[in-house]
């Protein structure tokens, strides 16, 4: 196209104003800030084995039964799709009944057992009988274990451990030691260190692991063959109530302890049918935190936490659920990429004190769902008179606990696979 001498004057005019007028009113912008992007790493997952000889590889016992290894790989496969659900003391107590005989509320309101049944060595490795646990008898939870296994149940015990140190009580003049308690009292405040090697007390401690030790030498199934049991030693040591607590021992002591306790009771007495457990409560936000009294992974096959508080109604209206997640979430992430199973060890609600009927669909269930997570088992604490964490039949909490029951995450024991053979 042609342009003649008014259109170039046009053109020129309009490239020096506008020149002009940038040197003058523009000021130079700064660079932007583009703020950096926080990449979450994702958890690394080991391969994990697929046979006997490997699981046996990656536990805490190399001489695992079968069965014990067997339980450890199906409960890591079941956690991928599925949660199965426990109980404390479920076929020995209930609302209303304390005979042991096989009662369950579980069972009278969903019409099955629970999948995981948990018990306590209180009175089998004790120091005093007459407790408010109502006389854990060892013939009758021996008994008890071997009927849980025959139906296909997982067997897990906790230990409640008596103050083996004698110190004698203000007052009274009653000794701890014989008139014990668990909880800490402040009569004894070095007792980790006192039944570790060198303690005054080591001969002590080595009796009641003695006591353990023959008792669990005892759970056999109807062809002799030891029943495998996961054993949760020294839980909530990051609180201030037991004596093994935060408050009482250095971290350093409670590893020693647990330590001290797995390899007695593996390579001294010779036991092979145990998963060893570790459940810290609630307390921790972050991994490192969580890991801080962590015995180690050459100690530790089930990592766990026992979680109450957040999921109570008053702190579920302040975000409790979320806050629930998150940690176990924390427990979830740090099995995954350690090769353990890992598990929620400890919840619940009492429903003797709460109006709350909706606590297991609309508390527990998100909990366990918010987030991504591989959990073998929830375990909900026992039932008596005085206190009950799962509805009994006709209790208004009875319909959402059916309804909990039937959501297919959840395993019970009408549905727990066979875990104790490697299919």
């Amino acid at each position: 196209m042609k342009l003649n001498f008014r259109n170039y004057f046009f053109l020129g005019s309009l490239c020096i104003a506008t020149l002009y007028s940038c040197s003058k009113t523009d000021t130079p912008q700064p660079t932007p800030v583009i703020p950096p992007v926080v990449v979450v790493p994702p958890v690394i997952t080991p391969t994990f084995p697929t046979t006997l000889s490997g699981v046996k590889g990656i536990l805490v016992d190399k001489n695992a039964t079968d069965e014990t290894a067997a339980l450890f790989y199906n409960m890591k496969m079941m956690s991928k799709t599925q949660i199965m659900f426990g109980h404390q003391d479920d076929t020995k107590s209930g609302f209303n009944f304390d005979s042991g005989n096989g009662t369950s509320d579980v069972k009278q309101v969903t019409g099955a057992f629970p999948a995981v049944y948990g018990w306590d060595l209180l009175d089998i490795a004790s120091f005093r009988q007459n407790n408010y646990f109502t006389n854990q008898a060892p013939d009758l939870i021996r008994q008890l274990t071997k009927d849980a296994y025959a139906r296909g149940g997982i067997n897990t015990y906790s230990w409640h451990y008596w103050n083996p140190v004698l110190s004698k009580r203000p007052g009274d003049g009653s000794v701890e030691g014989t008139n014990a308690s668990f909880n800490y009292d402040g009569l004894s405040p070095n007792t980790v260190s006192q039944i570790l090697t060198g303690g005054s007390y080591n001969a002590v401690y080595n009796q009641s692991l003695d006591q353990v030790a023959a008792y669990f030498n005892t759970l056999k199934d109807a062809n002799n063959k030891p029943i495998p049991v996961i054993f949760r030693i020294f839980h909530e040591m990051d609180g201030t109530w037991f004596w093994w607590g935060s408050s009482h021992c250095t971290p350093q002591q409670y590893k020693d302890l647990y330590q001290y306790t797995v390899k007695y009771l593996r390579d001294t007495k010779g036991l092979h049918n145990i998963l060893f457990a570790w459940s810290p409560d609630r307390g921790a936000t972050t991994e490192a935190q969580y890991l801080d009294r962590y015995p180690g992974d050459a100690y530790v096959d089930v990592v766990g936490m026992d979680q109450y508080y957040d999921l109570a109604a008053d702190q579920v209206s302040n975000g409790g659920i979320t806050a629930a997640s998150n940690k176990i979430k924390i427990v979830s992430d740090y099995a995954l990429k350690a090769n353990k199973v890992a598990a929620l060890t400890e919840t619940g609600l009492n429903l003797k004190t709460s109006s709350q009927t909706n606590w297991y669909s609309n508390v527990l269930l998100p909990a366990l769902t918010q987030k991504k997570v591989e959990i073998a088992y929830t375990m909900s604490w026992s039932n008596r008179n005085d206190e009950f964490f799962v509805p009994y039949a006709g209790h208004p909490a009875a319909a959402d606990f059916t309804s909990f029951k039937n959501n297919s995450l959840m395993v019970f024991g009408d549905k727990i696979p066979n875990v104790y053979k490697i299919n």
